[in-house]
């Protein structure tokens, strides 16, 4: 499929293929990153539990963990005219922290993940298994057996079953959720680019505190320096120093809480009134315009809530959950109300808050810990940027990158090159271009609400097709958070032209790329729909397909799940020769996280026996990996030979275009094929899997030279015939045969289609990977077939 991708992993992996089908029974390893399993688990001792959560700390709260060092400057970068204002600026982010990150997405939006997995391609994932929303239909009856698609039943007369009727009957609809979907991954690249910026930008302030005279420029080349430092360290993956992140995280969550109750108790401890929203009421009526732009700056308290929910993968949520209850939320309200506390009685000091209400006992050590909390919570969203992308490719929405797995332990661990240093230039020309906290901020909350809001709207189809809850809760609460999260957003637009015009133009960009590529995908899957082969034109060629058959095996790549592509009847026309054996093969991406390696290729046969024609279909997940490593070409190999052994033994063969599909191991014909010697006749087998639709292993141990074990009456002569030829053909050599397919617009097309299609797609289609290089072909074996065709 066009949004393969591959890893470059240095490190070895058992049997070549990343390790996913790990029993959720074994012991738990000590390190975060094997924690994916934990979602299936029940219960947690409660030292378990606490560890899980400690961990959590260093990975999920870094970002909202740093926002206290600049959250007061830019709600009051003008100054601060009346201490009420600063009693109603703590009240606004009390029940800011208390309502978005505590209430929404801790306690009900963490609940809407997809088998631990967080983020907007989450949600969209879990809509897409429950209506049909995909916008690319290559899926077929037999993915909903997996044990990852998992998805519940409605009534069809129920409001659930008349929301998925309502999305599933326009394809605008459907594109329309998937624009949302692209809209706010953009604002979470946006998020890569500018948590970092801020955060450190906000840290490396505290420098001037001890050197009032200096410069600014001293700053912002301290902070450059180290945000060069940052991304150049990503490639080595937060495996190597992530044991750090959380004692940090814990640390500075622990000085911030302390040094609030300090200044509550020095400075002014009638700030706790605070916690009564009346002071919410009285700071709009005093302030009035001004009052509610300065939401654009209260926003930035809650901004990490995105980096939350998208690094949800390693932790269960229970876990997350209490570390937020029990160590952030309260160190975050301890922290702001100190801040609060101290500018009542210097409210000339608003600009650093945070480093002028430290103590100076602990000055330079907080500011230590200060930088280093900036950059794990960079280091945070750097990773979910990633993330998010790798999710994108899955789904045909981003061009093919390269994708280097940096962890064997922490399987959610990537780093994408291209990606690293694109975000490192961006950030680096924001901080230098901006070169202050105040128009950053504006950015920076710009970017946080869309993706709040983008997701409030997904969370209203999840609560409608998933969990199926009574519409007047749906109601309850897409329009609380709505309230809410419009109001911040409507703060953010005065400010558009104060540095909030910054993540527009990311988003814009970055969504021009994905919605380009998209489409040039959609339509390249509707031609390869549109102009694939009949089966009767196969059929009518004969065994020999009209060609001369020469020895060896033809691996056809193709984007199609059923029937013969055009690329086959577009390269037997123009060459006179065929491999004795074709096997078509489709690598299809499915709404699902990961598909384990016992189900992940299917097998049938096209065409009688005398054709040697195949079909294997690999599917993957949106968190599944190619690995430079991976034996492609053996894997796809050794499922052909279990398949030709497994059809003699229960003497099924399907010549029709449905799927006779082997994938799905069963205990039963496991145990029935690892018997040398068994009594069992294939008429004792169970119906349900001898059927022409039946699912039955692709797996069992095969004989260093593919043939299988002496069983007696189980092995017919054709079969050991048939084999015997594979290994032949096999021997002989393996040709992978690649589509080239150009796109271009028709000459009637407008001038937005023509401009999207021959320059845009097809300058990304230039610059991004090859297929070739995705499956890790030999240039020796590999052989690409052009086509061209116009939209």
């Amino acid at each position: 499929m066009e949004s393969g991708l591959e890893i470059d992993d240095g490190n070895e992996t058992k049997g070549g293929m990343w390790v996913l089908d790990q029993k959720l029974d074994q012991p738990m390893e000590e390190e975060a990153g094997s924690l994916r399993n934990v979602y299936r688990e029940k219960k947690f001792s409660s030292i378990f539990l606490l560890r899980l959560a400690f961990q959590s700390l260093g990975v999920v709260y870094g970002d909202l963990g740093t926002s206290p060092l600049y959250v007061f400057y830019n709600t009051f970068p003008n100054g601060i005219d009346d201490t009420e204002d600063i009693i109603g600026a703590l009240s606004l982010i009390i029940y800011s922290l208390t309502l978005i990150p505590l209430l929404k997405y801790v306690f009900i939006v963490c609940r809407a993940n997809d088998s631990g997995q967080g983020g907007t391609f989450a949600l969209y994932s879990l809509l897409c298994r429950h209506a049909k929303a995909k916008t690319i239909p290559n899926q077929h009856r037999t993915d909903e057996e997996l044990t990852t698609y998992s998805r519940s039943t409605f009534h069809e007369l129920s409001f659930a079953a008349k929301t998925k009727r309502w999305l599933e009957a326009n394809t605008f609809r459907k594109n329309a959720l998937l624009i949302l979907v692209l809209v706010g991954t953009c604002m979470v690249v946006g998020d890569g680019i500018l948590t970092p910026a801020i955060s450190v930008l906000s840290a490396s302030g505290g420098i001037k505190l001890d050197h009032p005279k200096m410069s600014n420029d001293v700053v912002v080349i301290v902070a450059v320096v180290i945000l060069v430092g940052l991304f150049s360290m990503q490639h080595y993956g937060t495996d190597k120093v992530g044991w750090l992140f959380a004692p940090i995280v814990l640390l500075w969550f622990l000085l911030i809480g302390g040094i609030g109750i300090f200044n509550i108790c020095k400075y002014d401890s009638s700030v706790l009134k605070a916690f009564s929203p009346v002071y919410i009421y009285r700071y709009f009526k005093r302030g009035g315009k001004a009052g509610w732009t300065s939401l654009g700056g209260i926003m930035l308290s809650i901004t990490g809530i995105e980096a939350l929910f998208a690094d949800l993968a390693h932790f269960p949520v229970s876990a997350v959950q209490l570390a937020f209850t029990v160590v952030v939320f309260p160190c975050l309200l301890l922290a702001y109300s100190g801040q609060a506390a101290y500018l009542t009685q210097n409210k000339d000091h608003v600009i650093d808050a945070f480093y002028r209400s430290i103590p100076d006992g602990i000055y330079w050590p907080m500011f230590i810990i200060a930088t280093l909390a900036a950059v794990v919570a960079s280091q945070a969203t750097i990773s979910a940027t990633f993330s998010i992308i790798k999710q994108a490719l899955a789904l045909g929405c981003f061009p093919r990158v390269k994708v280097v797995h940096t962890s064997k332990k922490f399987l959610g661990q990537i780093y994408i090159p291209d990606m690293n240093w694109i975000l490192m230039i961006l950030c680096i020309t924001v901080t230098a271009g901006f070169r202050n906290q105040s128009q950053i901020g504006n950015a920076y909350g710009t970017a946080v609400v869309k993706v709040m809001l983008v997701t409030t709207l997904l969370m209203t189809l999840i609560m409608l097709l998933v969990w199926h809850c009574h519409w007047i809760l749906v109601l309850i609460f897409t329009g609380l958070s709505l309230a809410v999260e419009c109001a911040y957003f409507s703060a953010v637009l005065f400010k558009v032209d104060q540095g909030g015009w910054v993540p527009l133009v990311i988003a814009a960009a970055f969504l021009v790329i994905m919605y380009v590529w998209h489409y040039g995908t959609v339509k390249r899957y509707e031609f390869e729909m549109h102009s694939k082969v009949s089966m009767a034109w196969i059929l009518g060629l004969g065994p020999s397909l009209g060609l001369v058959r020469v020895p060896g095996i033809g691996l056809v790549y193709t984007e199609l799940a059923s029937g013969v592509p055009h690329i086959f009847s577009h390269f037997i026309t123009n060459l006179p020769a065929i491999h004795s054996v074709v096997v078509f093969v489709c690598v299809k991406y499915l709404p699902v996280y990961t598909v384990s390696e016992e189900e992940r290729f299917l097998v049938k046969r096209i065409g009688p026996k005398n054709f040697h024609m195949f079909r294997c279909v690999a599917r993957y997940g949106y968190k599944d990996l190619h690995k430079k490593d991976d034996e492609f070409e053996k894997k796809i190999l050794e499922n052909l030979f279990t398949f030709v052994r497994l059809e003699a033994m229960m003497e099924g063969c399907s010549d029709s275009e449905e799927y006779s599909l082997y994938g799905q191991r069963t205990q039963r014909s496991r145990d029935f094929l690892l018997k040398d010697n068994a009594h069992t006749s294939s008429s004792d087998i169970d119906l349900t899997i001898s059927t022409v639709d039946s699912i039955v292993p692709a797996k069992s141990p095969l004989h260093a030279n593919n043939t299988i074990p002496s069983s007696g009456r189980e092995s017919s002569q054709t079969e050991v015939d048939e084999l015997e030829f594979l290994s032949s053909c096999r021997d002989t050599g393996v040709v992978h045969i690649l589509g080239n397919t150009v796109i271009r617009a028709r000459r009637d097309s407008g001038i937005h289609k023509k401009i999207a299609i021959d320059y845009i797609y097809a300058f990304l289609r230039k610059i991004c990977r090859e297929n070739s290089v995705i499956f890790n072909v030999p240039h020796e074996s590999l052989l690409n077939v052009g086509q061209i065709f116009s939209v």
